[in-house]
C-alpha cells in the first residue's frame, strides 16, 4: 500500500450520462485505509475503504465504483458543459506529491486529453489498495 499512499487528483464524477452539466469535478484521494472524493464545495460525496470498494473500467474509460452501496461513475475528462475545478480543488490537489502523469496512446492524448489513461493509473491503484476491481 505504501506506493499508493498519499495521492489525489481532479476526475469528474459523471452524475448524469445525458446531461454534461452534470458531470462535475471531484478531487479523488486515496490514503492509507480511505478513499474519498470531494466535490467543488469542498462536500465529500464518496468516502470508504479502500478494500470495501467494488468496480470496474469500462472500454470507454468510465471508472465504475461501488462504494457504501452507491455507485459512481467517474471519468478523467469533463463535458463541454462541465463546471472546471475550483481554486480549492486545485490547491488539495497540489499539497499531495504526485508521481509523473500517466502515459496513455496517442490517439488516447489526442482524442480524449489522456483521460483513459488517467483513468487506467486510478484502477491500477484502487486494485492495489485491496479494491475489487475487474
Amino acid at each position: 500500500m505504501s506506493e499508493h499512499a498519499g495521492h489525489a487528483g481532479i476526475v469528474y464524477w459523471r452524475r448524469s450520462p445525458w446531461n454534461g452539466a452534470r458531470c462535475v469535478p471531484v478531487v479523488l484521494s486515496l490514503l492509507p485505509g480511505e478513499l474519498r472524493a470531494q466535490d467543488r464545495d469542498g462536500k465529500v460525496v464518496l468516502r470508504g475503504d479502500p478494500r470495501e470498494v467494488e468496480g470496474r473500467l469500462t472500454r470507454l474509460g468510465t471508472l465504475l465504483l461501488d462504494v457504501g452501496g452507491r455507485r459512481y461513475a467517474l471519468v478523467g475528462r469533463a463535458g463541454a458543459r462541465s463546471p472546471a475545478p475550483s481554486a480549492g480543488q486545485q490547491a488539495a490537489v497540489s499539497a499531495f506529491q504526485r508521481p509523473s502523469a500517466p502515459s496513455g496512446g496517442a490517439l488516447d492524448h489526442i482524442l480524449n486529453g489522456g483521460a483513459a489513461a488517467r483513468m487506467r493509473a486510478w484502477h491500477s491503484r484502487l486494485g492495489g489498495a485491496g479494491a475489487r476491481l475487474r
